[in-house]
């Protein structure tokens, strides 16, 4: 038998491997935009060799064009122990390239080495994306179909070495994890950027500074990024909840939780957002009504699901979607008519309370039985006071040991003071301090969220990269626990060649590829949640943070929503004074 098991896993493995290399090396879509006849020209005057140097993460950069916000210094970043940072090279040559590779070599200061493997080179793939029009940021509203079509820098390959067309641009990420036992100093490094016999080398400084980040499972900061189990079952071609789907979500999920994951989400039900992504959301619970009235649940899928998740280490809380699902209905198997039935059940009628208030006490029972009580909330997505209150009188009554959580876009935790997880909208009024410290002390958290609006600042593949990082910026800024976003692997049908879906811009739906693959975005709003932790760590520590308490002021004192302010310059202000206390 156990021979058996071997062979299995060994075929999936292979299985697995051979489908992500066939996903690997697609071909990228042809540049939507024509080029100007200046920068045509650009082209004329670049030589057929390998061009490479030190780009800005904080932009992207167009493939068809040529890069000029460049340079081939050394570039320097300042890091505490334990961090993730990140830089970007920028290639580019008027020739085809066959086969361009890139490797970081080891890291060497005074008395210290760091080996080569603490670091990672990634090419940037593009993929077709929404381009962000003046009518959009102005108004947030996107209008599907009226909008031009660009190609996005996002999606961080796992490639060792790719082909370069002519007159193209590739951008390449550089990953670095630094030791929490590294010795603090200056460290040098050469980033080697080789084509054959054409080779560039791009010096790399690292200053490490004398201050410990905590691993990711001790952060504070509540992430919660909605995962999506029946996209990574499609996108990978295996069976939903089979051991092979299973097994294709844990690295993926291990990314998630390497990013400060805290929250769990799971499905009660038939799918509670109605559809909204290529996907459908799958049940994880099965319903049964018996011939004589009673009814069973089947939670072995949803116990599988969160243990899973749990063993990855995201164990702080289980969100339940939902009571109140966008389209209200519910299904279930009805052994007197043999078939599976659905049923509306709106908030405040006598059906809603009939078929919600069994479930609640079974679920409470088992839940109890697994430990997980008090982790577990029933959340909603942007429901209405009125379906929430009635939401609330089935829940207290028949479970008020469990907790609520909404994403609030009506301002509903001022009425609703019990709800354990709150998240209100960006583009909202901000939480006073006040209310964030009352709830607190009750041990609840209250986060911000973006989803498709606002059009600033936000994680579309379109979005400035360093839109994500300003994110955290802001949460630090405002004291909130944490951040919501809608899709953490709600795909778009072939998301590496084309990130646009149904009435969303482009991204919304996602923050990684398929295949555990990273994008620009994911990594940049990692680098937010970590100025966060800094912060708040340095304030822990006595550090004076005086310089950079000046500049969350300022975000304070701004519409975070106002894409017309200098929000880059800010930022630059904002890091090089957290870089100049964390020296202290």
């Amino acid at each position: 038998m156990m021979r058996k098991i071997l062979v299995l896993s060994i075929c999936l493995a292979v299985s697995f491997a051979a489908s992500a290399q066939n996903d690997l090396t697609f071909v990228e879509a042809e540049d939507p935009v024509a080029l100007t006849a200046e920068q045509k020209a650009q082209w004329e005057k670049v030589s057929g060799k390998l061009n490479a140097a030190w780009g800005d993460s904080d932009f992207a950069y167009k493939r068809s064009v040529v890069p000029t916000e460049v340079s081939s210094e050394p570039f320097r970043l300042t890091v505490w122990k334990g961090e993730r940072a990140s830089a970007l090279i920028v290639l580019w040559s008027a020739k085809a390239k066959k086969r361009v590779e890139c490797k970081v070599g080891d890291f060497k200061a005074d008395g210290a080495q760091l080996p080569s493997s603490v670091a990672s080179a990634h090419f940037v793939r593009y993929t077709l994306g929404d381009q962000q029009t003046p009518e959009f940021m102005r108004t947030h509203r996107y209008k599907k179909g009226k909008t031009p079509a660009v190609l996005a820098p996002d999606m961080l390959d796992s490639l060792s070495s790719l082909y370069m067309e002519a007159r193209t641009v590739r951008p390449v990420w550089v990953s670095i994890n630094v030791p929490q036992d590294a010795e603090p100093g200056l460290y040098n490094a050469d980033v080697e950027v080789r084509n054959g016999r054409d080779k560039v080398v791009l010096p790399l400084e690292l200053e490490v500074v004398n201050h410990t980040l905590q691993t990711p499972d001790k952060w504070s900061y509540h992430l919660d990024l909605w995962q999506h189990p029946s996209a990574v079952a499609r996108a990978y071609g295996v069976e939903l909840w089979s051991d092979a789907h299973f097994e294709a979500m844990k690295p993926l999920m291990k990314r998630l939780a390497d990013a400060g994951q805290k929250v769990i989400t799971a499905t009660l039900n038939k799918d509670p957002w109605n559809h909204q992504c290529f996907d459908a959301y799958e049940p994880m619970i099965a319903w049964t009504r018996h011939q004589d009235g009673s009814w069973s649940y089947d939670y072995r899928i949803f116990d599988r699901w969160v243990q899973l998740m749990i063993d990855l280490g995201i164990d702080r809380e289980i969100n339940c979607y939902s009571m109140v699902p966008w389209n209200c209905e519910l299904e279930y198997m009805d052994e007197a008519k043999g078939k599976t039935v659905t049923v509306k059940a709106e908030p405040g009628t006598d059906i809603f309370t009939e078929i919600w208030t069994p479930f609640l006490i079974d679920f409470k029972k088992h839940l109890e039985a697994k430990g997980w009580l008090e982790i577990a909330n029933i959340a909603m997505d942007e429901r209405s006071p009125e379906a929430m209150q009635a939401a609330a009188d089935v829940l207290m009554s028949c479970a008020p040991e469990m907790g609520f959580a909404l994403a609030d876009n009506h301002r509903s935790y001022k009425k609703f003071t019990m709800m354990r997880d709150v998240c209100v909208a960006i583009h909202h009024a901000v939480v006073s301090q006040e209310d964030i410290d009352m709830r607190r002390e009750q041990d609840f958290y209250t986060t911000f969220y973006v989803c498709c609006n606002p059009s600033f600042p936000n994680t579309f593949s379109t979005s400035q990269p360093y839109e994500s990082e300003l994110l955290g910026w802001y949460n630090i800024a405002h004291d909130y626990d944490g951040m919501l976003r809608w899709a953490y692997n709600s795909w778009a049908a072939d998301p590496q060649y084309d990130s646009r879906f149904g009435k969303w811009l482009s991204g919304d739906t996602y923050l990684v590829y398929p295949f555990n693959r990273s994008s620009v975005r994911f990594e940049k709003l990692i680098d937010g949640i970590e100025v966060a932790e800094k912060v708040r760590q340095l304030r822990r520590e006595g550090v004076d943070v005086t310089e950079v308490e000046a500049v969350l002021q300022k975000i304070r004192d701004t519409d975070i929503t106002d894409y017309r302010y200098p929000w880059h310059e800010l930022m630059s202000e904002a890091r090089k004074a957290l870089d100049e206390v964390s020296r202290r």
